[in-house]
């Protein structure tokens, strides 16, 4: 039988994740509360897939619906794209909880707010989790599912095995956190980031080269565990013991919040490329990311 999943909100992101589920075969509803956004999002989405590489004909797949109560009937899947806005999200989720059958999953791609957040107090809030993509998910397969407390195991369970079918790559949290798990990464690495570039340590073209062709090369074959595992002949254990030491004196100095400061955003925005290059320079990111997510899929 064909899987059925409702889109809610037809911006970047949920234009990506109506690809990600319509070329796997799946019957997308997709709507937005505004109804410019819901007449150009064909549109929106055929550009997606000329960027991506993907055949245009998935989207037969995709139904644009006029209103929410028809975009999610008879879906077994929503995944909510809003505004990244607490009551804004509580409004969708009262919304959702009332329209949708009860055997419908609800799933957000908010990349801070906890699912406990904008779940509490609804009847039928075991069935809401986050599923966090990487913009943009349909060409960075990577989908952090974060329970509430609230949260069923089978939920959990399901949330996972329709992540493995569309193609993405899931990573169960097995708690609430804040920021999930990559964005607590990703913190971490811009501060230090930051704080380098403002101290004269390096330049911004410099911090990027470290990471594109030195640890993001790397990490893109292995995690950082496993790279460790690999960087001493004992293994992970003996890493530590030759390294731990150094890296603990490291991670003690490192930059916290007090590195983002509006003087490191002027020495970086003076050396990148201005903001109207954005939409161009994202294109030709999401080409390139595309072509390596097939080389990588194809060598596996």
């Amino acid at each position: 039988m064909t899987r059925r999943i409702s889109v809610i909100g037809g911006g970047l992101i949920g234009r990506a994740w109506t690809l990600v589920f319509a070329r796997a075969g799946c019957k997308v509803q997709l709507w937005d509360p505004d109804p410019e956004v819901r007449a150009k999002a064909l549109d929106g989405l055929a550009d997606a897939c000329q960027i991506s590489g993907d055949d245009p004909s998935v989207l037969a797949q995709v139904a644009i619906s006029a209103d929410m109560a028809s975009a999610v009937e008879g879906v077994e899947w929503v995944q909510e794209n809003g505004p990244e806005n607490l009551e804004i999200k509580r409004e969708i989720y009262a919304e959702l909880d009332r329209l949708a059958g009860l055997e419908t999953i609800f799933a957000s791609s908010s990349s801070a707010l906890v699912a406990s957040s904008f779940a509490e107090g609804l009847p039928n809030r075991s069935r809401i989790l986050v599923a966090h993509p990487v913009n943009p998910p349909h060409v960075i397969p990577v989908v952090e599912l974060c329970p509430s407390p609230d949260t069923a195991a089978a939920v959990m369970d399901r949330a996972e095995a329709l992540m493995l079918a569309v193609g993405q790559v899931p990573v169960r949290l097995n708690r609430e956190i804040d920021g999930f798990v990559l964005n607590r990464l990703q913190a971490v690495v811009i501060a230090e980031s930051l704080r380098l570039i403002e101290q004269g340590v390096v330049s911004p073209k410099g911090l990027d080269d470290t990471i594109c062709h030195g640890l993001g090369r790397r990490w893109t074959l292995l995690g950082p565990m496993a790279t460790i595992n690999l960087n001493a002949p004992g293994g992970v254990k003996d890493y530590l013991d030759r390294y731990g030491p150094t890296m603990t004196r490291l991670s003690d100095s490192a930059a916290r919040g007090e590195a983002f400061t509006e003087r490191a955003a002027d020495i970086v925005a003076a050396e990148l490329p201005a903001p109207d290059q954005v939409e161009e320079l994202s294109r030709q990111r999401d080409t390139r990311l595309a072509e390596l997510n097939r080389f990588l899929r194809d060598n596996e």
